[in-house]
């Protein structure tokens, strides 16, 4: 990568479309500063694929109202960038005067993210990644280990950027009021959801609850996997098949342990699942997501979060059942 003296275009989306969808991923690490009670400057990371550039902080306009910890707007290439302060957000203190901003975009929206340093881009097997559920971080979805399984790893805490962007810019993620009708499920038929965000959990349970469908919510792959065998089996029992109590998966594709288009390949190379419908719902907008989501055999692709969306693709992929 360059180094982000100046602008630099990370080796993203576009030049690394092959580490999609095999248990690998790119991990951008950087530092927010001291953390709060402690001398540490931690290691925190974001997927590269969300990432569109990296700058040396640009001169930024404070905006009157402003929601808390966004420190202005940007004008960056002809495009008007609200910067939120990911330090001041987290309780970190920055230690050094010259600030990075880290461009992004997912779930359709552009943002830049003020952070201390840049240090590296790593790739991390999924296996490493961990599941930050009960461990305290609010702003964290997981944590990976960037070496790998040796002794004494380095730690990344792997930020909830749609929980972030949620808390900072709630107009962002208005999940829970669909305008279309209801979706009617068979009695005993549920959608499975898996997405490691705990953010992104609440919304798709709101958001199902408002349509009337059923959903049973894991948070990362390897749950939902086990909790379709579970699954299949009471159908078992009862002599009816697993399709016969799934109607769809519903799965991101960022996920600790196993991830999305994994999950995809397990359920349909297995006899017993190959006939559920898998949507991906994901917070990735590039085509090169897309595109590896349907050779894993996803039946459908739909971008976070919009409900109306999801809710006429649901539909869509229901009719053909």
């Amino acid at each position: 990568m360059s180094s982000p003296a100046g602008t630099a275009r990370p080796e993203n989306a576009r030049a690394h479309e092959g580490q999609l969808g095999n248990n690998r991923f790119e991990l951008l690490l950087f530092r927010l500063g001291q953390a709060s009670d402690s001398e540490r400057r931690e290691l925190f990371g974001i997927n590269i694929f969300k990432v569109r550039e990296i700058m040396t902080m640009p001169v930024l306009t404070k905006m009157v109202n402003a929601p808390p910890h966004v420190l202005g707007v940007a004008n960056i290439r002809g495009q008007i960038i609200s910067v939120i302060d990911l330090p001041a957000l987290t309780g970190c203190k920055p230690q050094k005067d010259d600030r990075i901003l880290l461009v992004t975009e997912f779930a359709r929206t552009t943002q830049g993210f003020a952070v201390e340093e840049v240090t590296e881009i790593v790739q991390v097997d999924w296996k490493h990644v961990l599941t930050a559920a009960g461990r305290g971080g609010q702003f964290v979805t997981s944590i990976a280990r960037v070496d790998g399984d040796v002794e004494n790893s380095r730690l990344a805490q792997v930020i909830d950027v749609e929980r972030i962007l949620h808390d900072v810019q709630p107009e962002h993620a208005k999940f829970d009021q669909p305008t279309g009708g209801r979706i009617t499920l068979p009695p005993g038929v549920v959608m499975l959801a898996a997405d490691d965000s705990a953010m992104a959990c609440e919304l798709i349970q709101k958001g199902m609850e408002a349509l009337g469908v059923p959903c049973v919510m894991t948070h990362n792959g390897k749950e939902a996997w086990e909790q379709l065998q579970t699954i299949a089996a009471q159908a078992a029992r009862e002599g009816k098949r697993a399709k016969d109590k799934v109607a769809l998966l519903l799965t991101d594709l960022e996920m600790p342990e196993l991830d999305g288009f994994n999950l995809t390949r397990l359920v349909k190379a297995n006899p017993q699942f190959n006939d559920i419908p898998v949507v991906i719902h994901s917070s990735l907008t590039g085509t090169a997501s897309e595109m590896q989501a349907k050779s894993a055999g996803a039946d459908a692709y739909i971008t976070k979060f919009h409900i109306d969306e999801l809710a006429d693709k649901l539909r869509e992929v229901l009719a053909k059942r």
